[in-house]
């Protein structure tokens, strides 16, 4: 079940929105969707970087060519 969200946005974003919303062939209300929930993807991307960052550079993991060369 869905639930109703109500959001103020400044003047003029709305059609900001309804323009990329249409450019993707989306509803506006399918496009802040998918914002929504590429900002909450975002998110745990981060928490998990920072969880993870400390243990990389533990065992000595700095660099892209670091992770290379593990996994090659």
């Amino acid at each position: 079940m869905e639930e109703v969200l109500t959001v103020r946005v400044p003047k003029g974003t709305r059609r900001k929105l309804e323009k990329r919303a249409k450019a993707q062939n989306l509803s506006l209300s399918q496009y802040v969707r998918r914002a929504l929930e590429m900002e909450e993807l975002l998110g745990a991307l981060e928490a998990a970087r920072l969880d993870l960052v400390p243990q990389a550079r533990a065992q000595g993991i700095y660099t892209d060519d670091d992770v290379f060369s593990i996994v090659s």
